[in-house]
């Protein structure tokens, strides 16, 4: 990876060189090509701006971030690439499987329709009766069924609730008004 780091209006402080090229570096799992990257940091009162352009062979992936601190404007600024090459990377991945399917003579059938997160499907359905009880019936069923959670009619208001158990062992309520 070719690194090249321009400053504007600030003093040629080596720490910030070291800090983009160190960065930087953890990219290249991303991409695989030589990769060109040219940094200009600069310094204009109280914004510090990082912007970074990497070239790879067909890949120009621009961006600019403005902050305060130039740490953060340089971690900021590289993330925004790392997102990029990410999504880049998700895409080029989608495309050879969809290509595969349909070589081997695959694809999608009529009815399929794909989500564009995999992390919003829906694993499991379990349909629920709302059993009237109190809070500490409620806690009691929680405590000798070890469930998570528990949800149930509160008797006293007929409201659904929903109590929980907590990373810190304590219990927290829902409740829904109508």
């Amino acid at each position: 990876m070719k690194i090249s780091v321009t400053l504007r209006n600030a003093e040629g402080e080596n720490w910030q060189k070291e800090y983009v090229e160190e960065r930087l570096k953890k990219l290249m799992k991303y991409i695989g090509n030589p990769v060109d990257a040219r940094v200009i940091l600069s310094v204009e009162k109280f914004r510090n701006t990082a912007e970074i352009n990497l070239l790879a062979n067909g890949l120009n992936i621009n961006s600019s971030e403005e902050e305060k601190d130039m740490h953060t404007a340089i971690d900021n600024a590289i993330e925004k690439i790392e997102r990029q090459l990410k999504k880049r990377k998700e895409k080029i991945r989608g495309s050879k499987t969809n290509s595969r399917m349909e070589e081997i003579g695959g694809g999608e059938t009529p009815g399929e329709e794909e989500d564009e997160s995999p992390e919003a499907k829906v694993v499991e359905t379990r349909k629920i009766v709302l059993i009237p009880m109190s809070i500490e019936d409620a806690v009691l069923e929680m405590e000798t069924s070890k469930n998570r959670f528990v949800i149930y009619r509160d008797s006293s208001t007929e409201n659904v609730s929903v109590i929980y158990r907590r990373e810190d062992g304590k219990y927290a309520l829902m409740e829904v008004s109508s």
